[in-house]
């Protein structure tokens, strides 16, 4: 190791003031502080390197509380325990705190290398969620950089219009005749080759621009939708990112409008952890989809944290029902009583009710025998794009030749 990569050789290098060490908010060390402390145990590491680590930390959901509290509540709460819930007015507040770790000198041997190899480790916690740990290796190195640069094939794809919509039926389970498309992201790029939306959905939103991707999948959805019969209907999909936006709902409203697509063809799908993650903000943003003839619906019903008073809570026009319980309906009976009760809830809560995941004539036989209306999955059709969607609609309208 060289003292001059640390910096030590600098001439008449002047030793801050014990101020200028410290966070005048917190009484925490400062950045000045942090470099100082690394150039000083470097250096009487110098002949036997021997490993010391440094973290950087992240509070989770921290912005928020500026956005909605203002910097003097986040400034407050900066000078206590994280571990501690925070009366913010009427509201409890709990912050987690994410960390990414660097040990010296195998993440790097300068000071700047070790900040760098931390923010890699601290950005791969947030990456996977609140409250995690992440220590830095060549292999995460390696993971950070593949997601550099899926991040600018994906940001080029959006503004060039390469990402794709893809539509798969809904169907009345009555007739097996469409009532509608769920619209469905699709990306192939010449480098990567086939992304699963799996991926590059949620790392839209992580990165942050998932609204401008969303925009551009349903200003092409609703142009296809123009081509279809009147009465069916579109359905998209509303991220969590998206229910804690107040202004979703005007945007949204806006380019629809601008596509010239009847708001009460739109149908929006959302599930309960997006709209918990702001409940409030989801609830107005449902309200004023709603009151613009916009049908709402409730997606992966019977998973996760699915509560019955979520369907008392928001106002919700339809429930899907999920393919875990489908998938299962023809021989477990616990799934069979399961979709039952859900069907009869829904039926007297007047909300419509939708079958996902279904793959075979078994499946949507006894989902017809238990009174669900309506069902989706491969046995009724694959995503498709949007030429084979109107071949698709040939086969049950006259006045639709199909596109050949």
């Amino acid at each position: 190791m060289i003292l001059r990569e640390l910096g030590l050789d600098r001439p008449n290098r002047e030793k801050p003031r014990s101020a200028s060490f410290v966070d005048p908010l917190t009484g925490l060390g400062n950045a000045v502080h942090l470099e100082q402390t690394v150039f000083s145990l470097a250096a009487e590491r110098a002949n036997d390197p021997a490993p010391f680590t440094i973290a950087l930390a992240n509070l989770d959901g921290f912005k928020p509380i500026n956005d909605l509290f203002g910097p003097e509540a986040g400034d407050q709460m900066l000078k206590e325990a994280l571990s501690s819930p925070f009366a913010l007015g009427d509201r409890n507040v709990r912050l987690s705190a994410s960390f990414g770790f660097a040990v010296y000198p195998f993440a790097g041997d300068t000071f700047d290398d070790l900040v760098k190899s931390a923010d890699t480790a601290l950005y791969r916690s947030k990456r996977r969620g609140r409250g995690q740990i992440t220590v830095y290796s060549q292999e995460i190195a390696k993971e950070m950089k593949h997601a550099t640069q899926l991040e600018q094939a994906l940001r080029n794809a959006i503004i060039a219009g390469g990402i794709d919509v893809h539509f798969q039926p809904i169907v009345d389970l009555r007739s097996d005749r469409p009532l509608g498309f769920e619209a469905l992201a699709r990306w192939c790029d010449a480098d990567l080759g086939y992304v699963s939306p799996a991926v590059f959905v949620p790392f839209a939103e992580e990165r942050g621009f998932i609204d401008r991707l969303a925009e551009t999948l349903l200003r092409k959805a609703a142009r296809a939708a123009l081509s279809w019969p009147e009465e069916l209907f579109l359905s998209f999909n509303l991220s969590s990112v998206q229910l804690m936006d107040p202004t979703t709902s005007d945007r949204l409203l806006a380019i629809i409008a601008q596509v010239g697509l009847d708001p009460r063809r739109l149908e929006l799908e959302i599930t309960e952890t997006a709209a918990m993650a702001d409940a409030e903000i989801a609830q107005r943003i449902i309200t004023e989809f709603r009151a613009a003839g916009v049908r709402v619906s409730l997606d992966d019903f019977g998973t996760g944290q699915s509560s019955l008073g979520r369907l008392r809570d928001f106002s919700l026009d339809k429930v899907k029902i999920d393919r875990a319980f489908v998938s299962g309906i023809s021989s477990d009976r616990a799934s069979e009583h399961i979709v039952k009760a859900i069907v009869s809830m829904c039926e007297g809560l007047e909300l419509a009710v939708v079958a996902e995941g279904i793959e075979h004539a078994s499946e949507a036989l006894k989902l017809k025998s238990l009174g669900c209306g309506m069902g989706q999955g491969y046995f009724f059709g694959k995503p498709a794009d949007a030429d084979a969607t109107m071949r698709y609609l040939s086969e049950f309208y006259r006045d639709i030749a199909g596109v050949r």
